[in-house]
């Protein structure tokens, strides 16, 4: 990149991790392909951006299960060469003591205008590195506490100094993605310090760090925002913190990333209203906006539904908001759109599993991480109620896929659930689960079902994105009331909802009733006998929800409330 474009690029977006392409093992799931589809849709808009990241050259994890459901994992690497291009500077930093040296790797998101949006991928495997020191970058969410700690470190405090060392000294806003990369508002902060200085107000120059930060925050659940032991960060940075100011970034003796993003951020964010609304209980006393999350609409739209929208909304890549006018696209081009994906899908998880799924039968997906509060079983929490819809009101398939975290048993015991369920409905109700759930399955099954449920726990859904995915594709949405689906659903146009917005009781037992109910007396009941009615959902789909619920339109609120 020229001097010229270096000095132009003003804003630097922080991520843990990102997914771009699905051979690139950089990314775990939700997060990391929102990051992705962010940076896709600020090339394809021509926002003056760049992003930094980890490496991740070992990737996640690659996720086989065996005829039970018992997960066993295995490191998912790539070959960087093949898609990033070494850079020849670097950078340093301090970690107890010892001198880590980083070196960044260059991938480029070419918009659909030709625009570009430079991502640099942080890496530590250096041969001056002492051995620990090396894999710091090998393994996304990887380790323990120390490494995650060290990793942070990289991503915050090294990421600044490497684009500096790139070249980007005009660098105005940094916008950190999750707390993760909150170590970069300590090394600005840090930056503005007067030696000599006693009173600690005039020391440092708050403001002016807040000026130039921006924090997103992706989760209501308590785990999901990382904290050190205060003992493990100071052997870690030694004299690095701030430690007159501990109001910024310690809670509880423990150094709180989240702490720190809130305190040196001028505009904060959730990613729906409803979880605007509960970061603000979550953390009173801060303003908090919210900018609901989107899809980049290109990636995730199947072949099939990309050739239709360019033959009736030319230009729709351009301008996603455009697909409002999927209103005039006659409901019998939307069926055969539709019925190639599925085709697609069918095979697909037929030449993976041996299922023998039908491309005739009713399908519902479930396909996200496997944790508790996702409630993945629950659709299969009463196995004869189950049978007696599939019965009565119309023969049903089930398409189930995702990867509980290594260290999270209940999430592995959540799967072997859904096997022995498998088995014990088989072969009346067939289920399906695909292993090592990735973008291109995704993209297949969000795109390929006629129906995507999503349950969990309100209020735990920050957002969602998988079923903004499946509304491109016209497939209608079954879920609770929660995250994006709150702003979604409108009740039989768009898709449906379980439970009620003022009666979420948290009691999955009624939300199982209200599932069953949904299914057999309205849902599946239009799916076989009223396929008019169900085309018409499924335009509404697209229409009022993929048009709106994307990233382009996303990326334009960023650029108004944060980044100007």
């Amino acid at each position: 990149m020229n001097k010229q474009e270096l000095k132009k690029r003003k804003i630097a977006y922080f991520t843990m991790e990102a997914g771009f392409d699905n051979k690139m093992s950089t990314y775990s799931g939700g997060l990391g392909v929102l990051a992705g589809d962010t940076l896709k849709s600020c090339a394809d808009l021509g926002v003056s951006l760049i992003a930094v990241t980890l490496l991740n050259e070992k990737g996640y994890f690659a996720q086989k299960l065996d005829s039970n459901g018992a997960q066993a994992e295995a490191p998912a690497g790539w070959l960087k060469e093949k898609f990033l291009t070494l850079l020849p500077a670097q950078a340093s930093v301090t970690i107890e003591g010892r001198q880590v040296k980083i070196q960044a790797w260059e991938y480029s998101i070419k918009g659909v205008t030709g625009a570009t949006v430079p991502v640099y991928f942080l890496d530590t495997n250096l041969q001056e590195n002492a051995e620990y020191d090396r894999a710091l970058t090998s393994f996304l969410y990887g380790g323990d506490k120390w490494y995650r700690l060290c990793q942070e470190i990289i991503l915050g405090i090294g990421g600044v100094r490497i684009i500096e060392a790139i070249g980007y000294k005009n660098i105005e806003k940094y916008h950190m993605n999750e707390g993760h990369a909150a170590f970069l508002a300590l090394e600005l902060l840090e930056r503005t310090k007067k030696d000599g200085e006693q009173d600690v107000h005039k020391k440092y120059d708050l403001e002016s760090v807040r000026n130039k930060c921006i924090f997103t925050t992706h989760t209501p659940v308590a785990a999901g925002h990382d904290r050190f032991p205060l003992d493990l960060v100071k052997k870690a940075l030694h004299s690095k913190l701030p430690f007159e100011m501990p109001d910024i970034f310690i809670r509880d003796n423990e150094v709180n990333m989240t702490l720190i993003a809130l305190n040196l951020s001028k505009y904060i964010n959730g990613v729906a209203k409803k979880h605007g609304e509960v970061a603000r209980e979550m953390f009173p006393g801060y303003s908090i906006d919210s900018i609901t999350n989107g899809v980049h609409l290109s990636t995730w739209s199947a072949p099939a539904f990309k050739k239709l929208y360019d033959e009736h909304i030319p230009g729709w890549q351009a301008d996603y908001f455009s697909l409002r006018y999927a209103m005039g696209i006659p409901k019998d081009e939307i069926s055969r759109a539709h019925q190639e994906a599925k085709k697609e899908l069918i095979d697909h998880v037929n030449a993976r599993t041996q299922a023998g799924l039908d491309q005739d039968t009713f399908t519902i997906g479930f396909a996200r991480r496997v944790t508790a509060y996702k409630r993945a079983d629950l659709l299969l929490s009463d196995i004869n109620r189950l049978m007696e819809i599939n019965d009565k009101a119309g023969r049903l398939q089930i398409i189930y896929a995702g990867k509980a975290h290594p260290s999270d048993s209940g999430g592995k015991e959540l799967i072997k659930n859904i096997f022995s369920k498998m088995k014990e409905l088989n072969p009346r109700i067939k289920i399906a689960y695909l292993d090592n759930y990735d973008m291109t399955q995704g993209r297949l099954i969000t795109s390929g079902v006629d129906l995507w449920l999503n349950n969990p726990l309100p209020p735990q859904e920050a957002s969602g994105t998988s079923g903004m995915k499946a509304c491109l594709n016209g497939v209608p949405n079954l879920s609770v009331l929660d995250g994006w689906w709150i702003e979604g659903c409108i009740e039989n146009v768009t898709g449906w909802a379980i439970g009620t917005l003022h009666n979420q009781s948290m009691d999955s037992a009624q939300d199982a009733k209200d599932l069953y109910q949904k299914l057999e007396d309205i849902i599946i009941p239009l799916y076989y006998k009223d396929k008019d009615k169900w085309l018409a959902v499924m335009r509404h789909a697209i229409a009022l929800n993929a048009s709106f619920f994307n990233t382009q339109r996303m990326v334009q609120e960023y650029v108004t409330n944060a980044y100007l």
